[in-house]
């Protein structure tokens, strides 16, 4: 039937019909070319030499991968992944301005390391003889014991944003606990905004050491030169108490009112988060990174007195900055044999970002690195005794990841924290919260089904 039509349109209209022809005919011939064109620049697309050489591309979820060098040793390093690696190499691109006489001119650059480029078989660098490894090449791909750790507990500069900056702050977080969990502390090193004197910082030291049931806080602060904590961070001096980074060991020395001593944090290998950040409007900023998500503890102190020694401990220390006035979190930690778990959230205020948008975190690290990592994450608050959670029950889910978390709070210690007051609205109090984690799921082919202690924090009204 539609043959005899075309036969009697031809015969009716021969000129119409045969430039109506063409007409489809030119179109698909354009069609098909534009598919052909379009699968050549999916495929040069996806093209190891595009990017320098390689088959795996690495890129952050919030943007730029800051810690290449914890990505190459703690993830790709790790044991699991490191066997089907042949050779990896970080690049970064940036735009370079080329001054001439007409006026400048953008230039897209590209740095890297000259040997690992030439080892993923980069095709712009191996012809060129003199491009070899400087030293400081070599120290970034070879750092020595503790250096990665370092790098991401440097401390930042106060952005200069006029708006925010009398509630900046950051500190040196540390935890840990007898093997019984009798006794336990919270050890923060902090330096907070300007104290008004230019070139010179609040900063402040407080040990929260619990025995027998009862929690005594012991404090001391001091103002100190912002130049050298930038320049020496996680050494740190303040008011007589010193955090010094030995290779992979942690030294506390304590010299407050009521205790001093020392306390040793050992931070296994490989048992690191690294640093992230969270970005609000009018340049607002908060970061977080967990060099030490478990570590080996030893402490030798005197408290009222009394002498306060114990040996393999259980010891945490993760390190946070940022403007914090209306700010509040949910963060939980607890670690188990070979295995730790890290999980939280952070609440900005509205006024700089949509805390709803904002998703939790949970990571799991083994005793090569990490196992896995999720930010479809669940924190479930229950209870109201006197005020505080009884109960939190976390849940993570992913591709590879399914493990849920319930952890019975025991034991709980609330402050006031005048750092994180809201501009509106009722104040909180800073819930710092112990008890047993009782663990199971999977994440990735190995089951997870165990129960420790760990810690938790979160707020509630005052």
């Amino acid at each position: 039937m539609i043959f005899r039509l075309a036969l009697r349109s031809l015969s009716t209209r021969p000129i119409r019909t045969a430039v109506l022809a063409c007409g489809f005919g030119f179109g698909i011939a354009v069609m098909a070319a534009l598919l052909g064109v379009g699968a050549v620049i999916l495929e040069q697309a996806h093209s190891p030499a595009l990017q320098g050489g390689g088959d795996l591309v690495l890129i952050g979820r919030f943007g730029t991968v800051d810690s290449a060098r914890f990505v190459m040793t703690g993830v790709v390093g790790a044991p699991d992944l490191a066997r089907k690696v042949a050779a990896i190499s970080p690049w970064k691109e940036s735009t370079l301005h080329l001054m001439s006489a007409s006026g400048p001119i953008a230039v897209t650059a590209t740095g890297g390391i000259p040997s690992l480029e030439r080892a993923i078989g980069d095709p712009e660098t191996a012809p060129i003889a003199g491009w070899v490894d400087t030293p400081a090449d070599r120290a970034w791909t070879s750092p020595p014991p503790g250096e990665i750790l370092r790098a991401m507990d440097r401390f930042h500069p106060i952005p200069d944003l006029p708006e925010f900056a009398s509630t900046w702050a950051e500190w040196l977080y540390f935890n840990g606990h007898t093997p019984d969990g009798g006794t336990r502390f919270y050890l923060t090193f902090l330096a907070g905004p300007s104290s008004g004197t230019p070139g010179r910082r609040v900063a402040g030291v407080r040990l929260q050491l619990e025995r027998n049931g009862t929690m005594r806080n012991y404090t001391a602060g001091a103002e100190i030169d912002e130049a050298r904590l930038l320049e020496t961070a996680p050494d740190l001096d303040i008011a007589g108490n010193r955090v010094r980074l030995e290779g992979n060991r942690y030294r506390l020395t304590l010299a407050l009112p009521g205790a001093r001593g020392e306390i040793v944090l050992d931070a296994a290998p490989g048992r690191s988060l690294p640093p992230a950040m969270i970005r609000g409007a009018r340049g607002w900023v908060s970061g977080y990174t967990a060099p030490v998500l478990s570590g080996t503890l030893r402490a030798a102190l005197v408290v009222d007195g009394d002498e306060v020694a114990f040996t393999n401990g259980i010891g945490y220390h993760d390190h946070n900055w940022g403007f914090w006035r209306g700010v509040r979190w949910q963060w939980g930690q607890v670690a188990h044999g070979d295995v730790s778990i890290l999980y939280g959230r952070v609440f900005p205020p509205a006024d700089v970002a949509d805390p709803d948008r904002v998703p939790g975190f949970l990571g799991v690290l083994g005793p090569g690195g990490p196992l896995g990592f999720s930010t479809n994450v669940s924190i479930a608050e229950s209870g109201t005794t006197a005020g505080q959670p009884d109960q939190v029950v976390i849940k993570a889910r992913g591709r590879a990841i399914d493990v849920s978390l319930t952890f019975a709070v025991d034991r709980l210690t609330r402050s006031a924290m005048s750092m994180t007051r809201p501009g509106a609205g009722p104040a909180l109090d800073f819930l710092q919260l112990g008890g047993e984690y009782t663990v199971s799921g999977s994440i990735g082919e190995r089951a997870l089904n165990f129960k420790a202690r760990g810690a938790a924090e979160t707020f509630r009204p005052r």
